[in-house]
């Protein structure tokens, strides 16, 4: 699974690098270096205007953890991080999403945890490790955004009375990820974001086809402070080297 991700890049960056044509300024997520389930995360998505129906590429603060539009209750979207590629097409909670409402969401990389036994002198524990492209570059996250709406809210204009939430697509691991966890994030390469994020197309064999390894499989992977562990801390310095980890 995807449980955490590092995402910093500003949304001016973010509005450059994905042809971002409707951003609110308004709208503020912060560099975070522990994003977490139930977090406010960017996502780039396409939507038509309401006014003229012109289909506008959007930058938009979304909860991470989907809650499905028919869900009682958002209780169950914090464990619905993640979407397996397998089965998004077909299980309900997803395919309506996955045929309409798709999106990419920015990453500079992503944790994963490797079990460490206990030895005569310490606990076990989990090392975390930071995985990301080689060559820096953002790593454009395919997700799927739902929108639900809060019964307990009289108001449909009330902004309390909808929630847009999103989660992360996955697969099998492969190359160097797979030797940290059997999962990773998928990805979509800049020539098929048009593609990907037109509500109009609904082919799902298609749409699978466009989602690849990040970074084509030349990812970096290296051991990082167990300080990562904890949801409460963030900074950059949970980037640093792990001392004496065991090798990935």
């Amino acid at each position: 699974m995807c449980g955490r991700y590092v995402s910093t890049r500003s949304p001016e960056d973010l509005t450059r690098l994905f042809d971002i044509t409707q951003w609110n300024p308004e709208q503020l997520v912060e560099p975070s270096w522990n994003v977490a389930p139930t977090d406010p995360v960017w996502a780039v998505l396409e939507r038509p205007d309401r006014t003229s129906g012109v289909l506008e590429r959007q930058l938009r603060a979304l909860r991470w953890g989907l809650v499905p539009s028919w869900s009682k209750g958002p209780g169950g979207g914090p464990k619905m991080i993640n979407a397996r590629v397998e089965t998004v097409h077909e299980k309900p909670a997803y395919r309506k999403a996955f045929a309409r409402r798709r999106c990419l969401l920015p990453a500079d990389g992503f944790y994963e945890w490797q079990p460490v036994p206990a030895t005569a002198g310490a606990k076990a524990y989990k090392q975390p490790y930071f995985i990301r492209p080689e060559d820096g570059s953002v790593m454009a996250m395919a997700g799927l955004y739902e929108f639900w709406r809060d019964p307990a809210v009289a108001d449909d204009e009330d902004p309390a009375a909808w929630w847009t939430t999103c989660t992360v697509i996955t697969t099998e691991a492969t190359d160097a990820a797979g030797r940290i966890h059997p999962r990773m994030p998928l990805t979509v390469a800049a020539d098929d974001y048009e593609t990907w994020l037109d509500p109009s197309h609904e082919d799902t064999h298609d749409l699978r086809a466009l989602l690849a390894a990040p970074a084509e499989g030349r990812l970096d992977v290296r051991a990082v402070t167990t300080a990562v562990n904890s949801v409460r801390n963030n900074g950059p310095e949970l980037l640093d080297d792990a001392p004496d980890a065991p090798p990935a």
